[in-house]
């Protein structure tokens, strides 16, 4: 060992998009690995590996030596912004990152609906949009702050007995249980732009879902029409589910151990598997919940236009959009959010965009975030940013501990 000092902890990333939240870690090793920053770590870990025992060297899925590296919640490849990183003993606190609140910002489009809730998906139908204004915006939004009970989108990557909800609708099946709304706080909710229509760019999907899948997510959307759009919750535990089981969410990681990826939109993200028996259902780090007042909104079926019409063909005006800005607590999908504030409406509605702007007190700022374009940048430009981000977390964690020690 030369007793150069090992970088270890946490820090955060600003992820772009088109890219999983998976493929970052795997660009970040892709980087660190052959460092200068990192080789004092790697060659500790090549002496620890060492020092095992044969049995332990086989239990290993691979010998391959790699950075260590973890998040602390998913966001959606479509998604930008701040992405929490973990590298070395640092990924043992990113379950502290998966029950933070957090802070978006997200354009919804309103009058058409896709089996993601989001601009990546392909649109099931469409809906009337000509009555939305602002006022009527700002007036539903009442309905979605503080707790709330939120239902997870239906084809999410969300595990139901084995199988992701989505793959359910691939092969033309209903989930065989209930998707249950979960409990979620949203401590801010306004609106940071208003677009009429034709004075934006936001766009619907171009593709339209067809045959058998299309006639599962009609089916499927068609019961969550009869549900509330947003009903309020009066006395909610946010840290246990609909059965008071506490949720159970687990950081991933790269390296020695498997990133899995989802939504939010973000995320997706990690996903859960429930117990058949017992009607529980666990949600990934950026899963959401929420319970809505009753009201049922119905679509107008008559407006709407036929599959496969866009707005010009249908001699409609383009659909309106709205930017909005929200602090909300763990497991939050804003693209449910979407969907249920178009639902609340009487129309349909996607989010088209999704900014993390924080999580817990990481920020999207240039002097606390890495910038993706940093790292091909090399590491003469990248190298010493990491390297301040993970002393700044030392001394802060040193601190934390100076504290609880003296309390």
């Amino acid at each position: 060992m030369s007793g150069e000092k090992i970088y270890e902890g946490v820090f955060a990333v600003h992820k772009p998009t088109g890219i999983s939240s998976a493929d970052v870690l795997r660009d970040l090793q892709k980087h660190f690995n052959p460092s200068a920053l990192f080789k004092p770590w790697m060659d500790s870990e090549r002496e620890r590996r060492n020092r095992e025992s044969n049995f332990q060297r086989r239990r290993r899925r691979s010998q391959r030596l790699d950075v260590k590296i973890g998040h602390g919640g998913t966001l959606d490849p479509m998604a930008t912004g701040v992405l929490v990183a973990g590298v070395g003993k640092g990924t043992k606190y990113l379950q502290n990152f998966l029950g933070c609140t957090k802070t978006y910002e997200t354009v919804i489009l309103f009058g058409a609906e896709t089996d993601t809730y989001d601009r990546m998906g392909k649109i099931v139908r469409r809906g009337p949009y000509e009555h939305v204004t602002r006022e009527a915006v700002e007036k539903a939004l009442e309905q979605f702050r503080g707790k709330i009970m939120q239902h997870p989108p239906i084809f999410s990557a969300l595990k139901v007995q084995g199988k992701k909800l989505y793959e359910y609708a691939r092969e033309g099946k209903e989930p065989p249980i209930e998707i249950k709304a979960r409990p979620v706080e949203v401590t801010n909710l306004e609106i940071v732009e208003w677009y009429e229509p034709g004075t934006h760019e936001y766009k619907w999907p171009e593709e339209e879902m067809v045959g058998e899948e299309r006639a599962v997510a009609e089916r499927l959307l068609a019961k969550d029409d009869a549900l509330p759009a947003v009903p309020s919750v009066d006395d909610v535990d946010l840290e246990k589910g609909e059965q008071g089981a506490p949720l159970k969410r687990k950081p991933s990681a790269a390296g020695e151990e498997v990133a899995p990826t989802t939504e939010s939109a973000s995320d997706p993200s990690t996903t859960a598997d429930p117990a058949p028996s017992a009607k529980k259902q666990k949600v990934s780090a950026e899963e959401e919940s929420v319970e809505v007042e009753k009201q049922s909104v119905q679509m107008d079926e008559t407006k709407s236009a036929e599959p496969g019409a866009d707005s010009t063909t249908a001699n409609r005006p383009p659909p309106p959009a709205v930017k909005l800005t929200m602090t909300v607590s763990s497991g939050f999908y804003v693209r449910s959010l979407a969907h249920d504030l178009g639902k609340a409406l009487g129309t349909c509605g996607i989010m088209s965009s999704l900014i993390r702007s924080r999580q817990a007190t990481f920020e999207l700022h240039p002097d606390k975030v890495l910038e993706y374009a940093d790292l091909e940048a090399g590491e003469d430009v990248w190298g010493p940013k990491v390297k301040g981000f993970l002393d700044e977390w030392e001394k802060k964690r040193a601190a934390e501990e100076d504290a609880n020690d003296q309390a």
